[in-house]
């Protein structure tokens, strides 16, 4: 593929969790930021990619005792091949697996130790709607704590020690009523990631006759799966999170363009989103010259482009796929 890729994917959250963080809110940054990772859009893509039957390497699955498998496991579970000895054999493997072909990976085993950078670096997604808040929900559960008794019987020792009783003083009672979890969700959220495609990431790797490439073909598969894995990965977190954006820029394969997700911006008026493309514009007519093609996803149903004065652009309809 004789071309450079850049773009912007467009991620919606409403009443959903997009990606949390260990405490199970939505993850941002030290000064309060909202943010998705690369992670958390590559996931839906790789499961995506998983149920249609393609090799994917860097994905949970269980073995036969319902544990984890390891990466070796992993590998031989997918490409039949227990032989780690032969270094370009597994390279060759590897990058017949799509997630690696489009985004790289690290392989480390015994004997085997492999980089590989992928020709599709993806950057962390950040919010741009202002108003963005973290609901809390408390959900009944239909079951009682099973461990109740256990838990209030260590509480109980303590009281008891406390007070210089007998811990035959003290009553120890089972739990009477079923439990309370939490759900935490975002009220509205729009991430909006960048993202390149340098197929010259793979030259080595051609040379050594190991891989034929980034080619056309796993580029139309990336951009296939980058627009509706997120709406079709439908988790209980991840039900209200959509694809609702996404711009496709094909450039000479010298040329060299920032993070354009930072030359768009976002609002809201009473009825529809409203994408600002001013800036992104201005940067685009001043790198015509090296521009083959624009393409623009939204969806027209909630979301109004401004400012979307960029030559030659073509613009679908995200959720149909056709031209607008």
């Amino acid at each position: 593929m004789n071309k450079r890729v850049y773009g912007i994917l467009g991620i919606s959250s409403i009443m959903g969790n997009w990606n949390a963080d260990f405490s199970g809110y939505p993850k941002s940054t030290t000064d309060g930021n909202v943010f998705g990772s690369d992670k958390a859009l590559k996931y839906p893509m790789k499961k995506m990619w998983d149920n249609e039957g393609k090799k994917v390497i860097y994905i949970k699955s269980l073995n036969e005792k319902l544990i984890p498998r390891t990466l070796k496991e992993r590998y031989i579970k997918v490409f039949e091949d227990e032989d780690l000895k032969d270094v370009k054999k597994v390279l060759t493997n590897l990058m017949a697996a799509v997630d690696i072909k489009n985004f790289g990976a690290t392989f480390a085993e015994a004997g085997c130790n492999i980089a590989i950078t992928g020709a599709v670096q993806i950057g962390q997604g950040f919010n741009k709607y202002i108003d963005t808040n973290a609901e809390e929900q408390d959900i009944l559960s239909p079951f009682k704590d099973a461990k109740a008794k256990e838990k209030n019987e260590v509480k109980a020792k303590a009281k008891a020690k406390a007070n210089n009783l007998s811990e035959d003083d003290i009553e120890v009672k089972d739990a009477q009523n079923s439990t309370l979890g939490t759900k935490i969700t975002s009220n509205e959220a729009h991430y909006f990631y960048p993202f390149v495609i340098n197929p010259l990431a793979y030259k080595e790797l051609v040379d050594l006759d190991v891989t034929e490439g980034y080619t056309e073909e796993d580029y139309q598969n990336f951009k296939r799966t980058a627009l509706v894995s997120a709406t079709a990965f439908a988790t209980n977190s991840k039900v209200g999170c959509e694809n609702e954006f996404a711009v496709f820029v094909e450039t000479e394969s010298d040329a060299y363009l920032p993070n354009l997700s930072e030359y768009v911006t976002f609002a809201k008026c009473e009825d529809k989103n409203i994408i600002d493309l001013k800036k992104l514009a201005n940067i685009l007519k001043d790198m015509s010259q090296q521009i083959k093609s624009v393409e623009i996803y939204y969806n027209p149903y909630t979301t109004e482009l401004t400012n979307d004065d960029i030559k030659a652009a073509k613009h679908f309809n995200i959720i149909t796929s056709k031209e607008v």
